[in-house]
């Protein structure tokens, strides 16, 4: 018998089985379950059965923040977009808590495509192509803004208004739960947003959360966007959120775990700039610009920072989803807060 200690990701294939062949449409004959190394939050499996193959994705072991990793907040607006402009996997079951895991998981069908982790897309055919992959997320982001709501059956999956000041709340109080040591910059960044938290201006739409690239399949052979995966943070607020989180990309630094697009000749590669990308995105919104960016830059920075201390916390503590990675997001968040602090000097 070994001495180490059993993965708290690891699935019960025997008690999982039946289940699924009972509450799945069409599954049987479970073959096998692989958890996806990708992926720091919500643990992911691919589940191969005779029927064909699925992606089983779930909460994690262990005690848990109030209000994150809600697996059934993902099902929910995944199913509500089948159909519309937004391309999402095919929901099929949500569990309950007490299920054979012992914690709630939903299924979805397998999407088959391509999933791009650098940025910079080494792996496309030319500078058209790249270019195309990036108007593809920008069509698909500007779409997702632009769904009704309340026709979506969506209108009470957050609180409108305020969003802002409500996320810079929760993401407060969140960061400050998982602490572990005293960030200068961290502290100055949150002083900052604080201070300069702008005036609610009525806009509110579905927003992702985690809009970048690699929370996307593509077309196996064109640049087209298929679905778009890990909604884990979607709720309903600011469309500004999702754009500025996307372009936070721009500003990472590449060589990083981020692969950022900072330091590359995006240019010589056929990418946007920041700017024809916020551009681009506003002609398809229909709207002339967009006031106040360097808050919603600086908010990015702030959000995926306090992300980050709760991935590494949970490293910590033993109950996070790829724990070798994890323990190194506590350098992250110096990363992050330095750099959005940088920002606010050069913009002040």
């Amino acid at each position: 018998m070994s001495g180490g200690q059993a993965d708290p990701n690891a699935l019960d294939g025997a008690a999982l089985g039946p289940y699924l062949e009972r509450h799945v449409p069409g599954f049987s004959g479970l073959e096998g379950i692989d958890k996806f190394k990708s992926g720091q939050s919500n643990p992911t499996y691919l589940v191969k059965a005779k029927s064909g193959r699925y992606v089983l994705r779930a909460k994690p072991p262990g005690q848990l923040l109030k209000s994150a990793h809600q697996v059934d907040r993902e099902f929910r607006v995944m199913q509500a977009l089948a159909g519309t402009a937004v391309p999402v996997p095919r929901m099929l079951h949500l569990s309950a808590e007490d299920s054979p895991i012992g914690r709630m998981f939903y299924v979805m069908g397998f999407v088959d495509g391509r999933i791009f982790w650098d940025p910079a897309l080494p792996e496309a055919a030319s500078n058209a192509d790249r270019g195309a992959i990036y108007d593809s997320m920008n069509a698909t982001l500007a779409a997702l803004h632009g769904i009704d709501v309340a026709g979506a059956g969506l209108a009470d999956f957050g609180k409108p208004g305020s969003y802002f000041e409500r996320q810079l709340g929760r993401w407060t109080s969140q960061y400050r739960a998982s602490e572990t040591v005293a960030v200068a910059d961290m502290d100055a960044l949150i002083a900052w947003l604080e201070s300069h938290l702008p005036a609610d201006d009525g806009l509110v739409s579905i927003v992702h959360g985690d809009y970048r690239l690699d929370n996307m399949i593509f077309h196996a052979s064109e640049p087209r966007v298929i679905a778009v995966l890990d909604w884990e943070l979607s709720t309903l607020g600011h469309p500004y959120a999702d754009l500025a989180y996307q372009c936070m990309q721009w500003r990472l630094p590449h060589s990083s775990g981020f692969r950022g697009l900072g330091g590359i000749d995006r240019a010589a590669l056929g990418l946007p700039s920041e700017e024809a990308y916020v551009a681009r995105y506003c002609e398809r919104r229909g709207i002339d610009g967009i006031d106040g960016w360097t808050f919603y830059l600086a908010f990015s920075f702030f959000r995926l920072a306090a992300i980050c201390q709760g991935v590494y916390k949970r490293a910590l503590d033993g109950n996070a989803s790829n724990p070798e990675k994890a323990r190194t997001y506590g350098e992250a968040v110096k990363l992050l807060a330095g750099l959005a602090v940088r920002l606010l000097e050069r913009e002040n």
